[in-house]
């Protein structure tokens, strides 16, 4: 049964930054729907995802619901240094993720059979 962590690095500037998260959540979806162990990690710029996809006017606000349940967190030092930390912690329901020197710990999750994928 594969393993995937979807870390999300795109920025939210331009067209092709859209394809990518549409990309990556899609990805989680099918891997979900088919019973897979997926993750979804915010990381780098792409921790300024997390409050535009929470918006329910966002077109890909209704992907982002499919699999919100599979988001295992955002980068804390990263939220921070792209200003959305406050606006992550306020949404209340995605848990900042501070394993290593404040960052996410992708170490851990190849470790533990995780195949790391960049979006």
């Amino acid at each position: 049964m594969p393993k995937a962590a979807l870390v999300i690095l795109a920025d939210t500037d331009t067209h092709e930054a859209l394809g990518r998260i549409a990309n990556a959540l899609e990805v989680a979806k099918e891997m979900k729907e088919e019973g897979e162990d997926v993750k979804i990690v915010f990381d780098g710029a792409g921790t300024k995802w997390v409050p535009e996809l929470a918006d329910p006017e966002h077109k890909m606000h209704p992907l982002y619901e499919a699999v919100k349940d599979k988001i295992e967190g955002v980068c804390h030092f990263c939220a921070g240094a792209f200003g959305v930390r406050h606006k992550i912690e306020k949404l209340g329901d995605v848990p900042l993720l501070s394993e290593y020197d404040e960052h996410p710990s992708l170490l851990r999750l190849i470790r533990n059979g995780y195949q790391v994928i960049t979006f």
